[in-house]
């Protein structure tokens, strides 16, 4: 099994995702979007609440079906993309990054970071 599937349909859901974050943090309400009041809260709460998607996802690694496993990435990125939204990194600079990293080893790249 590969992790690509299909890389096409992952970059349509983030962009769509994306989309729809901008415009919940331009015009959204905080009474009715989630997305809106989180960003409404600041850096800490989008944080906070990143952690904990991230632990979730955590233990359905480790515990839970596949669909758990799915579900709970889901959640993971699309906090993710909520605390680069309050942040003002776009993800044309996580591509960036990314690309940076091509055709690099993990462990050379991780050697290579300053404290």
């Amino acid at each position: 099994m590969s992790i690509l599937g299909s890389a096409d349909r992952l970059a349509e859901a983030l962009a769509h995702l994306g989309m729809t974050i901008d415009t919940r943090a331009e015009t959204g309400d905080a009474s009715s979007s989630w997305t809106a009041k989180l960003l409404s809260k600041g850096v800490g709460a989008c944080a906070d609440k990143a952690e904990e998607e991230a632990g979730e996802f955590i233990q359905a690694l480790r515990e839970e079906s596949d669909d758990r496993v799915a579900s709970e990435a889901a959640d993971m990125l699309y906090h993710a993309l909520v605390a680069l939204r309050v942040r003002g990194v776009s993800l044309d600079d996580v591509a960036a990054a990314l690309e940076k990293r091509q055709g690099t080893s993990g462990i050379a790249e991780k050697a290579s970071r300053k404290d």
